[in-house]
């Protein structure tokens, strides 16, 4: 239900049960980036929100994704932005710093509001111990397989390579598995899975450490040594791949899912265990969606009650059912519709052990240095040391400038 705003100003409550005359209608501005049947389920619900409430109205603006951060970047802090903005936690702590982005929202969320949410969503919208945002939608990558070609799923990674194997004809374009190793974000489940990171417990950069050089080692046998997986593995090569039946298995998240063709029948599974690492599960990368309160907001409240629906169960059901989106509502999976879904119950099964993709200001500063270490090593100009070792130096010179400023 809308937030009943019990917190706000006695006497502005008061002064509002006395008025004589109706109160004007507050419009309330909300960007986001969804397209298609996304855009559609989260329109539906913006207007539930409308209905149901007290004399505000929402006009929502779809932004072109690839200049969305950039936007909110520029317009927000200068007062040019909406009420309410959606983005991936990943920028979070740059706009923070950056100052006059984010409105804290701690003053709103009680204990009953963070028992709302799946596990680590809400931690991924907290920036040094302050809640900045609601999370609305989460995505992960898992397993996806063509089950004419796969019967039973691989839960380790030794019986990930065995069924590789059995499935790869390098020769015929053919091969077991196929996902964007070389980059970073898919890789993330590898090096999480060792027990590596980018980043020590606050903004330290730790890309050469010893785990994160052992996953790499990791898939460059996949790739060398075994063979099971295609060189320069693009998007566009990996979709070809499986939509034509040459990739038995793949990485991949649920954006991946409206790219596949109609006569491939797949299903989804949590990544496997490492034999590697002890048995630890991958852990790929989680990116959760957060609703934000702009602080230029004129209309903080009223922005609030909007952040407070969106992430409910009556907006995630719409969502999830509609939009085919993943609510950060966990009550969402309850719901008997969502329950018998497969593909939704496998993403929140991933989802346990998904791993927040680190929200601090810094990780601008890894993207560049991780990417060009990740295509050196993949080409073979470098050991996954040496490379890792030289990014390291990038990175932390980068951050020093960064905290100078």
């Amino acid at each position: 239900m809308i937030h009943n705003r019990i917190k706000r100003s006695l006497l502005l409550a008061a002064l509002a049960c006395c008025m004589s005359a109706p109160l004007a209608a507050t419009e309330l501005v909300v960007w986001h980036a969804y397209r298609g049947a996304e855009k559609e389920a989260f329109q539906a619900v913006v207007d539930q929100f409308s209905k149901q409430s007290d004399g505000i109205t929402v006009k929502t603006l779809a932004v072109p994704y690839d200049a969305y951060a950039d936007k909110i970047t520029a317009a927000v802090p200068r007062g040019k932005g909406p009420d309410v903005f959606i983005f991936a936690q990943d920028r979070l702590g740059g706009w923070i710093e950056a100052g006059n982005t984010v409105e804290p929202i701690d003053f709103y969320v009680d204990d009953e509001m963070r028992a709302r949410f799946l596990d680590r969503t809400l931690d991924a919208l907290t920036y040094r111990d302050i809640v900045y945002g609601l999370p609305l939608n989460f995505k992960c990558i898992a397993l996806i397989y063509n089950k004419k070609m796969i019967d039973a799923p691989p839960k380790t990674s030794s019986e990930l390579v065995a069924l590789a194997k059995k499935h790869t004809n390098a020769a015929a374009g053919q091969y077991g598995l196929a996902y964007s190793y070389s980059d970073f974000f898919f890789h993330a489940a590898l090096m999480n899975g060792f027990g590596g990171g980018v980043f020590a417990p606050g903004p330290k950069p730790t890309l050469n450490r010893a785990e994160n050089v052992k996953s790499i080692e990791l898939i460059l046998k996949w790739y060398k040594q075994d063979g099971i997986v295609p060189a320069e593995p693009s998007t566009a090569l990996i979709t070809s791949l499986f939509n034509k039946g040459k990739a038995a298995m793949i990485f991949n998240g649920p954006w991946f899912l409206g790219e596949i063709d109609s006569s491939i029948d797949y299903a989804l599974a949590p990544l496997p265990t490492l034999d590697e690492a002890g048995g630890t599960p991958m852990k790929p990368w989680m990116t959760i969606e957060g609703v934000y309160v702009s602080a230029p907001s004129k209309n903080k409240d009223e922005a609030f009650d909007l952040v407070n629906y969106l992430t409910s169960l009556e907006a995630g059901k719409v969502m999830a059912l509609q939009g085919r989106q993943l609510p950060a509502n966990k009550a969402v999976y309850a719901i008997d519709e969502v329950k018998k879904d497969p593909v939704m119950q496998a993403f929140v099964a991933q989802s346990k052990v998904a791993v927040p993709m680190p929200n601090l200001a810094e990780m601008s500063m890894f993207w560049s240095p991780a990417t060009t270490a990740m295509n050196t090593i993949i080409r073979g100009t470098a050991t996954p040391k040496a490379a890792l070792d030289k990014a390291q130096v990038q990175v932390e010179k980068a951050v020093a400038k960064l905290r100078k400023q």
